[in-house]
């Protein structure tokens, strides 16, 4: 039996894999997030799974969620699937713009404080990012896109945060046995970017054709399959993917090790975490 967390749970892709994973292997242990108390509690009691409730836009709650997450024992699975997209720029009381903080600090935070655990159990941590991020036109100095703010932008640049996290993730702790891999969903069916004002986004995640392309269901059996699959076999840890094999295209500075490393040091230190 191996023990899944997953958050963003309480509809769209996170709901919709909860359901794949519990009727493919109805004795793992889920356990779902979400911020929306009746709607994650309605999903759980659809896969007789364990919920909590929190919401990523204060890192209180992210805090509180990691000391509750932390007396399962072990987690083999930690799915940071949690985002939305905003139409700000909007400061959380935490400091940060708050597509950042939803999308990148507050999973990044999460890891951090579950890190004994998931090294314990030899874990995967699976960040949903998006192919999104090939728009990004990112700030190491500004990575909130506080400057030249538009809801597009300031998502592709939390997706790209996504991205090099993983990989910082990889190269930091897959010698201690945690895996990491990051991944496009698809184009799906959700609604979290129908208030953002966000164009592009809204035809992406939205729109008709988020629906002719399968919606929520499509992106639930990508993001199903990454919890599912075993590392070195299914999929390689350090890696970005935009479907289920193939490994996604992306900007240089997706690529650049130095930038990941960054990004990931400059979080520790605003959060004031170490690793």
């Amino acid at each position: 039996m191996r023990t899944i967390v997953i958050t963003g749970a309480s509809d769209g892709i996170g709901a919709s894999a909860a359901r794949i994973l519990h009727r493919a292997r109805p004795e793992d242990r889920l356990v779902l997030i979400g911020r929306d108390p009746a709607k994650t509690a309605a999903v759980a009691e659809s896969v007789d799974a364990e919920f909590h409730t929190a919401d990523f836009s204060r890192l209180d709650e992210v805090r509180a969620l990691a000391d509750d997450l932390g007396e399962l024992g072990r987690i083999d699975v930690l799915a940071n699937n949690a985002g939305g997209v905003f139409p700000g720029p909007e400061t959380t009381v935490d400091g940060f713009e708050k597509t950042w903080q939803v999308n990148v600090v507050a999973p990044y935070l999460l890891t951090n404080l579950l890190l004994p655990t998931l090294v314990a159990s030899r874990a995967s941590v699976v960040a949903t990012a998006s192919v999104g991020s090939l728009a990004a036109k990112f700030n190491l100095d500004d990575p909130n896109t506080f400057r030249g703010f538009t809801p597009d932008r300031a998502y592709a640049n939390a997706k790209l945060g996504n991205i090099l996290f993983t990989k910082e993730l990889h190269r930091r702790f897959h010698d201690h046995r945690l895996s990491a891999v990051a991944f496009h969903p698809g184009v799906i069916a959700t609604s979290f970017a129908q208030e953002s004002g966000a164009g592009l986004l809204h035809k992406m995640y939205g729109g008709p054709l988020a629906r002719f392309f399968g919606g929520s269901a499509a992106g639930g059996e990508n993001l199903a399959h990454f919890i599912a699959g075993v590392p070195g076999v299914h999929w390689e840890s350090g890696r970005y993917y935009d479907d289920r094999r193939r490994p996604g295209l992306q900007r240089p500075i997706a690529k650049d090790l130095g930038v990941a490393k960054r990004v990931f040091e400059d979080l520790g230190e605003a959060l004031n975490v170490s690793w």
